[in-house]
């Protein structure tokens, strides 16, 4: 069954999966740009689910490629923050509207832009060994935030990994397990709030396979760029899904 959207809706939709896939196995904080995407062409509150659903996929081909880099000991410093933050945003949800959050999130990225620049202004070693309690927990209660509130997490997430001077396989790798755990655990979230009509699973069905090809071609264009490039795409995309956030 087609899904019941107009044409230039699911192009526009389909052109937000492609970015989401792409993001998962390149340059991390696009997938931000789906968010916006998304919101433009649904219903703001459902669009939030569609892309969960859509970014698990991503995911699973994420963890399946990359995985086995994952950077465990910084993953687990995030672990007990990252829990208030999701349960921050998911009482959040209830008391703010649609405007209000996307200010409040584009805020806090643009904020995070802005302390990664003052870092690598005044420190001039090299990255620390292991993260500081206060920059995991920072990390981990905007990360837990963002994403619950908006799937917006990947330019935090972007931010304190480039801070912790992880090469663009452990980058991706740890990302990857990341948000693998942390958007499934999300899933009964969004159900308990009627969030996931079944117009919106056939329509995560029928995008599903665009996600597949954006995650190839995301693999594909990583591997063509060195670490400098890498970290400059990466903070350009978290940027740019700052802007989206403030201005849609």
């Amino acid at each position: 069954m087609l899904p019941d959207f107009a044409a230039p809706v699911l192009i526009l939709l389909g052109l937000g999966a492609l970015i989401m896939g792409f993001s998962k196995t390149s340059v991390g904080g696009l997938g931000s740009l789906t968010v916006a995407i998304f919101a433009l062409g649904m219903s703001a509150r459902e669009s939030t689910a569609t892309v969960l659903l859509l970014a698990i996929v991503g995911d699973i081909v994420a963890v399946s490629l990359m995985g086995k880099h994952c950077n465990w000991r910084l993953l687990l410093h995030l672990v007990p923050s990252v829990i208030p933050g999701l349960l921050l945003g998911w009482a959040f949800l209830y008391w703010v509207d649609d405007v209000t959050l996307r200010r409040v999130i584009g805020g806090l990225l643009v904020a995070s832009l802005l302390l990664q620049w003052w870092l690598r202004r005044r420190d001039e070693g090299p990255p620390p060994e292991k993260p500081h309690w206060g920059a995991a927990m920072a990390a981990g209660t905007s990360a837990g935030f963002t994403t619950m509130t908006a799937n917006a997490a990947a330019p935090v997430m972007a931010l304190y990994l480039m801070q912790m001077g992880v090469d663009k396989k452990r980058f991706i790798g740890t990302n990857a397990w990341f948000f693998a755990a942390i958007n499934l655990t999300k899933v009964p979230f969004a159900a308990s709030i009627g969030l996931m009509p079944a117009r919106n699973l056939i329509l995560v069905a029928w995008l599903a396979p665009v996600v597949l090809l954006g995650t190839w071609l995301g693999r594909r264009f990583v591997n063509r760029l060195n670490q400098t490039q890498f970290d400059r795409f990466t903070v350009l995309a978290s940027l740019v899904a700052a802007v989206s956030l403030l201005v849609r």
